[in-house]
């Protein structure tokens, strides 16, 4: 993750805000960090996106607040966890390093800029309209990694030359994977649905 474009898109959403919205909140901005998994699972992203606070001039609790929410790896609970900091009020809402905190925080709130940060086509999943304009209230950065499947696929044939198939699994709420990866140099990418 490019952590210092992560949190100037972060502070600016922030900070940018129209001056009216800003006056009906706190006096110190408060910022929400969303994330579907655990705290431990995330605690590098955390001390990232606090050292780029820092860097950008802000630290907790002195010039800002930041509201931290965890799913604990229950996707279900990310719809009322978002709903907790619209009712909050925050000026902004963060969700690194993941998508389906993106979609549900996207599905909120038309106000509260959100931004996010994802390995895979945000105009592509519906994240966002374009990456010249990405309209509404959502923007971030992506890696793109589409070429990585294939890249993955070649290194497998590689150490497996004789072997015909390879089964991947995706999470299927995050099809991103598939989609878009240049199918003639990978193969087709299939989805099966496990049975639970």
């Amino acid at each position: 993750m490019r952590r210092r474009d992560f949190i100037k898109a972060v502070v600016g959403a922030a900070t940018a805000w129209p001056l009216a919205a800003r006056a009906q909140q706190h006096a110190m901005p408060v910022v929400a960090f969303l994330k579907s998994t655990t705290p431990e699972d995330s605690a590098h992203l955390v001390r990232a996106f606090r050292q780029g606070l820092s860097e950008a001039g802000f630290a907790e609790g002195r010039n800002v607040t930041v509201e931290y929410r965890w799913a604990e790896n229950q996707l279900d609970r990310l719809p009322e966890l978002t709903a907790e900091l619209v009712r909050r009020g925050v000026a902004v809402i963060a969700t690194p390093a993941d998508t389906p905190a993106a979609f549900v925080a996207k599905a909120a709130t038309a106000t509260i800029p959100i931004v996010f940060e994802i390995g895979g086509d945000p105009v592509r999943s519906g994240l966002v309209a374009s990456f010249n304009q990405p309209g509404g209230n959502v923007t971030g950065i992506t890696s793109m990694n589409l070429e990585l499947p294939a890249k993955q696929l070649g290194l497998l044939h590689e150490l497996l030359p004789r072997a015909s198939r390879f089964a991947v699994l995706v999470n299927p709420k995050q099809l991103d994977y598939c989609r878009g990866h240049d199918h003639r140099r990978a193969g087709s990418c299939y989805v099966h649905r496990a049975a639970n």
